[in-house]
């Protein structure tokens, strides 16, 4: 099964089609509830983790923009990603998974004043 919906831009006319990687038996889409329900909160009941909010489906959103982050993808980009129209949204968010940059800033100036030697 495939869905068509605005890609980019919701109020944008343009669609795109793309095919749908988990379906029902009857190939449709799945709904997020009957999912979560029928399936992933078993699983993490099978697994011996106690269902909460933080071991939710939701929570695998939230893997993904940390992931990301981690690999040092851009605010901008994330918050396009999960369809956040605001970027300082997405900031306020997940700020606090961004990896620490004091390091990086010590060796940009550190450069600045010391250049490496050509060879």
């Amino acid at each position: 099964m495939s869905l068509t919906l605005p890609w980019e831009n919701p109020a944008d006319d343009e669609r795109v089609t793309v095919p749908l990687l988990f379906t029902t038996t009857r190939r449709g889409a799945i709904n997020r509830r009957t999912f979560d329900n029928k399936s992933w909160r078993p699983a993490v009941v099978a697994a011996g983790i106690t269902p909460t909010r933080a071991t939710g489906m939701h929570a695998l959103r939230h893997f993904y923009a940390s992931s990301l982050l981690d690999a040092g993808e851009s605010i901008k980009a994330l918050a396009s990603y999960l369809g956040h129209a605001d970027a300082g949204f997405t900031l306020r968010v997940y700020t606090h998974l961004m990896p620490a940059s004091e390091e990086r800033t010590r060796n940009a100036i550190d450069d600045l004043f010391n250049p490496p030697e050509k060879p």
